[in-house]
């Protein structure tokens, strides 16, 4: 058998949102962990497909770590207006079943802990310094997206109604600055409607969204409920200054006069606002830039990686830890 063996399973798409799809729990799930037998079983975002890994690594006495990524019960209030309750009720089930939860940013851990989630660690993301770098910006990129010199204020991340884009409005109305808007999803065609001044490009990855990335003056970062907030990070490293909401895990990461600038989770005014602010002052964004850059420098994804392996070694090593018992293939 491969050392890593990847093993598929069926999904289902999320209601009113069929681009995001949920593993699905099967009989390939109990095989690959009856046959690989680790040491270790690693829950990524549990909910279906790790509810049902939870399950087993208690059966089969295996140390089990989860990691929480997605605010699903913030998924349930936007796209179905109930079952708020019942998500967290779900989730306290599934992570109380693992020796460790851990957690993105601290905003997401006390809310963990808020709602009867024991054993909560904090776990914060990496970002690859190397692809996302100031040095990448581009020439043309800017003409083709500013032909007269304008400001651009980037957007990167899904379309969708929980990233509340369209705060972007008045940000749009702002003189002398262009919005783009990178990625794609369900909002796509309301937001192209909203937001009639803002450049729609679609989807980007790898050595294209880099450039644009560092192509811009800033990055402005909407959605209130982020648990961490990834392209934040890699705005950082392109080497921009941030304006985002002052909730959730935005809060980790932008300190404000620093590389920086937290509003009033959505408000529009206070978005435009700040940005206006940056717009207009090159000097600041400059600074804040270099702040900005030299401030996640460390942490690279294999610091990160060494982070987990950390945590895997403690639970490990933790007194009421059982080892499983490896069963023949």
């Amino acid at each position: 058998m491969h050392p890593f063996p990847v093993i598929r399973v069926p999904s289902m798409p999320l209601p009113r949102y069929r681009s995001l799809r949920l593993g699905l729990p099967g009989p390939k799930l109990t095989e690959a962990l009856v046959s690989h037998a680790p040491d270790m079983v690693h829950l990524a975002c549990p909910f279906l497909l790790g509810a049902r890994g939870v399950a087993l690594a208690q059966q089969r006495r295996m140390p089990c770590l989860a990691v929480y990524q997605t605010d699903v019960a913030a998924y349930a209030r936007t796209y179905v207006g109930w079952g708020e309750a019942a998500v967290w009720k779900w989730m306290r089930t599934v992570h109380n079943g693992a020796d460790r939860t851990l957690a993105p940013s601290t905003r997401s851990a006390a809310d963990l802990v808020a709602h009867g989630i024991q054993r909560v660690w904090l776990w914060q993301r990496g970002v690859d310094t190397v692809r996302f770098d100031p040095a990448r910006r581009n020439d043309l990129v800017r003409k083709a997206l500013a032909p007269n010199g304008e400001v651009l204020v980037g957007y990167v991340g899904r379309l969708a109604a929980e990233k509340r884009v369209d705060l972007l409005a008045r940000t749009c109305d702002l003189p002398g600055v262009r919005v783009v808007i990178v990625g794609d999803g369900p909002a796509r065609r309301d937001l192209e409607k909203a937001l009639p001044k803002a450049v729609f490009l679609g989807a980007r990855h790898g050595a294209q969204l880099a450039r644009l990335f560092a192509s811009f003056d800033i990055f402005a970062h909407t959605g209130p409920h982020e648990t961490f907030g990834q392209t934040i990070q890699e705005a950082f490293a392109s080497g921009l200054p941030v304006v985002a909401p002052s909730a959730g895990g935005p809060v980790d990461l932008v300190t404000p006069g620093v590389n920086g600038t937290l509003v009033r989770p959505e408000d529009d005014d206070a978005l435009a606002g700040a940005v206006a602010q940056l717009a207009t002052d090159g000097e600041l964004r400059r600074q804040y830039g270099l702040n900005a850059r030299e401030g996640v420098e460390g942490r690279t994804w294999s610091a990160v990686g060494d982070e987990l392996i950390a945590h895997y070694q403690s639970i490990l090593a933790s007194p009421g830890v059982t080892r499983h018992v490896r069963v023949a293939a």
